[in-house]
């Protein structure tokens, strides 16, 4: 355990050979500034290390009190004798994977939830049960009413709905009994997908402004780093409970309800092409609604991607290159998040950039 003294020594030795190195490499860092970043790695590593030994031989309890207060024969003589901790362990911030990708489906899913997906699954069901329309015993009127029977063994609509409230606080319905509402999630998404935005619209600027186009942008990746962590923390304790096993079975549902709207006979009846074309027939023909499939289904394209990529390691990736390089797999699907919801009036336009408070959307039966 290092004295405050030897502490103090330890910090200015490192101090200092951090600019002695910064010095002797000034002509290489001038040339290439990743170089600078480097060194700094390397020795903020080192530094790391120190601490991690100290935490493997810690002092007995009560001990270093003693000595601070001048108990006993190890008593120190002065303030700087004193035993003092390089720091205590730092907050955890790996998450398991499996349960934020559970999250990532359930956005895709609730996406699709307010696109109206089973909702016009529902008018079907309808329509077929009162005769309404020309099914009988075609492909999808057949699948049609194994959908139906198999409903009883499903998760049922409230249970999506309390579900989705609370993961993402988007209720539509109160949580389940002893649940809350996940209230930070949508600022916190939409504070992510800012900044990395924002960091990938100053790097193209800075790439096209100067001359060195290799050289660190403009953006700063601790801002990007910090928003994505507060929003991984705060998806880690919402993802407990069913929300892994409700993902994968309304998953299967809603590729089940795909499958049943592409069917022959449901596309004839309504003189669609496809599935999408059979969505958007039954909601302006039956339930009088505007057109919004296409942002949408983006929307839960893009947000799955983006989650998913929040439950991998890379927001934990400190070095700047590195840590670009993986940032850059979901750069498009953040722009492209941002253009659908802004044309949903899920943010504000693009000057303004903030995201709108989420209000529930009426649903029809």
């Amino acid at each position: 355990m290092p004295t405050q003294k030897s502490q103090q020594n330890v910090i200015d030795q490192f101090a200092a050979l951090r600019a002695k190195v910064m010095r002797q490499f000034a002509p290489q860092i001038a040339e290439n500034p990743r170089i600078a970043e480097s060194i700094s790695a390397t020795i903020d590593q080192l530094i790391s290390q120190i601490s991690a030994d100290d935490a493997l031989h810690p002092a007995e309890p009560g001990d270093a009190l003693a000595e601070l207060i001048g108990i006993g024969p190890g008593s120190g003589k002065d303030l700087g004798d004193a035993q003092i901790p390089v720091a205590i362990q730092q907050y955890d911030e790996t998450v398991t994977s499996e349960r934020i990708v559970a999250m990532a489906q359930l956005y895709y899913i609730y996406q699709h939830e307010q696109l109206g997906v089973f909702r016009v699954m529902t008018k079907l069901q309808q329509l077929f049960r009162a005769g309404a329309v020309r099914l009988s015993s075609g492909e999808g009127a057949y699948h049609l009413y194994q959908f139906d029977r198999r409903g009883v063994l499903r998760y049922t609509r409230r249970d999506r709905f309390a579900a989705y409230c609370r993961a993402f606080g988007y209720c539509a319905a109160p949580p389940p009994a002893g649940a809350k509402a996940n209230r930070d999630f949508h600022h916190l998404f939409g504070h992510f997908i800012r900044e990395t935005a924002l960091f990938w619209r100053d790097k193209r600027v800075s790439e096209v402004i100067r001359e060195r186009a290799n050289d660190p942008s403009f953006g700063s990746i601790a801002t990007v780093r910090r928003a994505g962590l507060d929003l991984r923390n705060n998806l880690k304790f919402s993802s407990y409970g069913h929300i892994n096993v409700l993902s994968v079975e309304v998953m299967q549902l809603l590729d089940e309800a795909f499958r049943i709207l592409g069917t022959d006979d449901i596309r004839r009846l309504f003189g669609a092409d496809t599935a999408w074309d059979v969505i958007e027939e039954v909601l302006t023909r039956y339930y009088n609604e505007s057109i919004e499939t296409s942002p949408r289904q983006r929307m839960a394209v893009a947000g799955r991607e983006i989650l998913s990529w929040i439950a991998q390691p890379y927001i934990l990736e400190t070095a700047r290159t590195q840590f670009e390089s993986l940032l850059v797999s979901v750069a498009e699907f953040v722009e492209e998040w941002l253009t659908s919801a802004e044309s949903l009036g899920a943010v504000d336009p693009r000057k303004a950039a903030s995201v709108v408070e989420w209000k529930p959307r009426a649903v029809q039966a």
